[in-house]
């Protein structure tokens, strides 16, 4: 009598065993995209490769995460289906035609992503900590985010994705140097003006990457990622990297919105995800080496109409870090 699970692994062979599927599987590979994005680069249409989709989900070598009116797959985070994938890809040759006709698609899907946020953020910079206190009190949220950090002192604090540089004017008093890293050149512009006339000596800013930080390990004591998550293709890589850079025993405070519907921020703001759930952060820490040890939401004053705004601390943990690397 067949055996349960190597009827799933035939299932899961017959799923993997067409052209487009395999290419399918190779592009997830690098990321979570979303069946828009798929369907630019491999250049076939939505409804054929939600069909393909399917397949590749009812064999769980994808998962599929629904997420306002979009929908994103990745490949699953780990177990049997997540090695059969990785073999699967490793048995690929890199200079196949289409594997190298996709990767190149590929790279400029995420060149044009990241050139309408670069837009983005050059246009609101001057406006940007007036528009991230649209939908709750940002005072509110900065006492939150000293609390989560702890009293201090701190010897150096990095900020992920700086934007205008607050969390460094907000930390630079208990700390014996704090300094910001962000994508957006115009952000940083900004963020050295008010940090000059704020008179916080002891501040920096660089351009710099929140998920490939600009740092050695073990060398902070504090790192925020303050609304940056939402934005990034894949936020578990700023966690991982926030772990990285962490002493051991560091403190990690993120500040991100909690689970939305209002789809329009992906247009209009350059969102790549609608929010971020306490169940997400939570496993993206454990991987990285972060034990969370609060949460704490603000509901917005607008009720469904507006966004819950939640602070997470996280603790390194010395014994698991290196393992998320």
């Amino acid at each position: 009598m067949e055996s349960a699970a190597l009827s799933v692994l035939v299932q899961q062979l017959r799923a993997a065993g067409e052209v487009t599927r395999a290419r399918i599987l190779a592009l997830l590979a690098h990321g979570e995209l979303s069946v828009g994005e798929l369907a630019q680069v491999l250049n076939q249409s939505q409804p054929r490769l939600s069909r393909h989709l399917k397949f590749l989900t009812g064999a769980g070598l994808v998962e599929r995460l629904p997420e306002g009116a979009w929908v994103f797959y990745r490949l699953p985070v780990e177990g049997r289906a997540r090695a059969l994938v990785d073999t699967l890809n490793a048995a690929i040759d890199p200079e196949d035609a289409d594997i190298r006709r996709d990767r190149v698609r590929l790279g400029e899907v995420k060149a044009e992503r990241a050139g309408a946020a670069d837009e983005y953020f050059s246009r609101v910079a001057d406006d940007w900590d007036k528009l991230r206190a649209l939908h709750y009190s940002e005072a509110d949220i900065e006492k939150a985010v000293l609390a989560a950090a702890g009293a201090g002192p701190f010897d150096l604090v990095v900020d992920f994705g700086t934007g205008t540089g607050r969390m460094l004017a907000l930390f630079a008093a208990k700390a014996r140097r704090v300094e910001g890293i962000d994508l957006s050149h115009q952000m940083l512009t900004v963020a050295r003006s008010k940090l000059q006339e704020a008179g916080v000596g002891n501040a920096s800013v660089r351009h710099g990457d929140a998920t490939a930080a600009p740092y050695p390990d073990d060398c902070a004591s504090l790192v925020i990622i303050h609304q940056v998550l939402h934005f990034l293709d894949d936020p578990a890589r700023a966690l991982n990297e926030a772990a990285r850079v962490l002493k051991p025993g560091g403190k990690l405070v993120v500040v991100d919105f909690a689970p939305h519907t209002l789809e329009h921020l992906r247009m209009d703001h350059a969102h790549r995800h609608l929010g971020v759930s306490e169940e997400d952060l939570e496993r993206w820490g454990e991987k990285a080496g972060l034990a969370v040890k609060s949460a704490k939401t603000f509901r917005s004053p607008d009720g469904d109409k507006g966004i819950a705004v939640t602070v997470w601390s996280a603790e390194c943990q010395n014994s698991t870090k290196r393992s998320a690397a």
